[in-house]
């Protein structure tokens, strides 16, 4: 059970709200996570009754939580937590009127989670504080992405640092509370196999892959101002990428692991100048089918600009100069309205030093995190009767399988459990996002002096054509 607190939830009547973080929040009060006397108010503006937010929220929570999960009496009993206080986040008086809601914090924890629009954040910052809500007990959480530029990062950064301790801000990434990634750092730091291969002399190239079926659903406003590469590739890929790369740190601590992330994020080679043209590609998807179904081209989404330039497509080749990695290429990819929805990282091995059989292929180690969560590694054996004739076969991990059927927590339970107990291990810190924008704009700002405009792909392919020829140039091919 954690400590007594307020969690306070802006942007309470949103998507991200509703269907993941009271969902989130159930759960964890079910499994007597939450302490019992836990208050968890939504503010948003629109103007609600209680009564009817409660509704909103038990239909959108039915809608994602399993029914054998969902209990009427817990129910009863976590939605006697829940409240509503309508309120505009950027006015400087209504969070005096929320702190006389609120009361007296009388040794409570008071967790305030921006699930708003980034512009958003730094008032919020200012108006906690003026208020009074910004004391030393309070800790914050702020949705990615942190940003659009190293420069707003950086404001935003400031802006919070100036309200509230390194220690109390938790910038969230809910690709770090999947249960696969975090299986990633296991299968790296606790199985002495595979740490003497982890390194160049034996790997041939890395690929982190995010591909998605889906278009912009209806977050066609806030996507064109940030396309693939502010939405995806800046945090969830680069995370993925700094746990793949990163040194074992001395201890499973925050800052320890921190400090290792940080490293890496530093050490990538900057992509500018010509190369911005040779080692990226950008792309928009135009009219397709996925699973039989006609699908618009993006510039005829909802809330789409008809003449965008927006990218929802980008692939990368990176390197990380380092002694573990040099010479070793990370590829990283991700896409909406691919022909599969599909995350995975694929270290793929060297060849053997000298070839005795026909048909023997390099080793190849594919983690899979999402839709199904395994690890598998690809060996090469002798296929059955005479001659040696080789075919690969997986040694294969299936997580679901191994455990049974022990219920699965979405990444957003394992991050908001981390915040109620204040450990931040799994969050990224200010120099970690700043090093991850650092690397980001000179690739941003390449596309626009280059005039470098999305290459289209129709929707149900695997990308554009030139994001194959990424790899295929140096005899590599994408794993899907």
């Amino acid at each position: 059970m954690t400590i007594p607190c307020d969690i306070m939830v802006f942007g309470g009547t949103g998507d991200l709200a509703l269907h993941k973080l009271l969902p989130a929040l159930y759960h964890l009060y079910r499994e007597a996570r939450l302490h019992p006397a836990v208050r968890i108010i939504a503010l948003a503006r629109s103007n609600l009754p209680r009564n009817q937010f409660l509704k909103l929220a038990e239909r959108r929570c039915r809608a994602q939580i399993a029914r054998a999960d969902f209990d009427e009496d817990v129910w009863a009993r976590f939605s006697a937590r829940l409240d509503y206080f309508p309120m505009d986040a950027s006015q400087s008086a209504d969070f005096v009127r929320l702190a006389r809601f609120l009361g007296e914090a009388g040794g409570l924890t008071r967790i305030y989670y921006l699930a708003t629009a980034p512009n958003l954040f730094v008032p919020i910052a200012n108006h906690l504080k003026i208020a009074g809500l910004a004391d030393h007990d309070a800790r914050i959480v702020l949705e990615k992405p942190i940003g659009h530029s190293l420069e707003s990062a950086t404001a935003i950064n400031e802006a919070f640092g100036a309200v509230f301790a390194e220690s109390q801000v938790f910038r969230i990434d809910h690709y770090l509370g999947k249960e696969t990634v975090q299986n990633l750092m296991a299968l790296r730091f606790a199985n002495a196999l595979l740490e003497p291969v982890w390194r160049n002399n034996q790997v041939d190239h890395v690929q982190i892959s995010v591909c998605e079926t889906l278009g912009v659903e209806n977050r066609g406003a806030y996507y064109d101002r940030a396309g693939a590469t502010r939405d995806m590739l800046q945090n969830h890929l680069l995370q993925l990428l700094c746990l793949v790369a990163m040194e074992p740190p001395a201890q499973f601590e925050a800052e320890a692991v921190r400090d290792e992330k940080v490293k890496i994020l530093k050490a990538l080679q900057p992509i500018t100048g010509q190369d911005v043209q040779d080692k990226t590609v950008r792309g928009q998807y135009s009219a397709g089918k996925i699973g039989g179904q006609e699908v618009p081209a993006y510039y005829f989404e909802k809330d789409v600009d008809n003449d965008s330039d927006t990218e929802t497509f980008v692939a990368v080749e990176a390197h990380i100069n380092n002694w573990r990695w040099a010479g070793v290429p990370f590829y990283l990819r991700t896409g909406k309205r691919l022909a599969k929805r599909s995350s995975q990282i694929v270290i793929q091995f060297k060849p053997v030093p000298h070839r005795l059989f026909d048909g023997d292929q390099a080793n190849q180690l594919l983690i899979q995190l999402q839709p199904d969560e395994r690890i598998s590694l690809q060996m090469m054996t002798k296929t059955p009767g005479k001659g040696m004739r080789l075919e690969p076969v997986e040694l294969n991990l299936n997580l679901a399988q191994v455990f049974g059927q022990t219920r699965r927590w979405d990444a957003y339970e394992r991050l908001l459990l981390d915040v109620l107990e204040g450990d931040s291990t799994l969050f990224m810190r200010r120099d970690e996002v700043e090093a991850a924008w650092a690397w980001i704009d000179p690739i941003l700002n390449g596309w626009q002096e280059h005039f470098q405009a999305p290459r289209p792909y129709h929707a149900g392919s695997n990308g554009p054509d030139q994001a194959h020829s990424l790899l295929a140039h140096q005899g590599r091919a994408w794993h899907l």
